[in-house]
């Protein structure tokens, strides 16, 4: 006699479920558009872009990779000249409606 498993989150459809808070489409702030674009983007979304920008132009600092130096554009953004990657979605939250 076989027994039937549980069902899990992992097995029911995707499709046309509720999207997570990563995926729901926002609106930056003018600050952060100048950075990710003026358009409604996802949270997730959002974050990546963000990272490439740092990356792109070399704004990690060197001596510890967990630390983020503001150009001009992202000193808008966090209002303060260095934050950590923790730190971070905080300040990046704050510009997104």
């Amino acid at each position: 006699m076989a027994t039937k498993k549980p069902e899990t989150k992992a097995d029911k459809p995707a499709a046309g479920s509720k999207p997570n808070a990563l995926q729901k489409p926002l609106q930056p702030s003018e600050e952060l558009a100048a950075i990710v674009g003026s358009g409604l983007i996802p949270r997730g979304e959002v974050v990546s872009k963000v990272w490439e920008y740092i990356k792109s132009h070399n704004l990690q600092n060197p001596e510890n990779k967990r630390e983020i130096l503001a150009d001009d554009k992202l000193r808008k953004v966090f209002g303060k000249d260095k934050v950590t990657m923790f730190e971070m979605n905080k300040h990046l939250a704050a510009h997104l409606k």
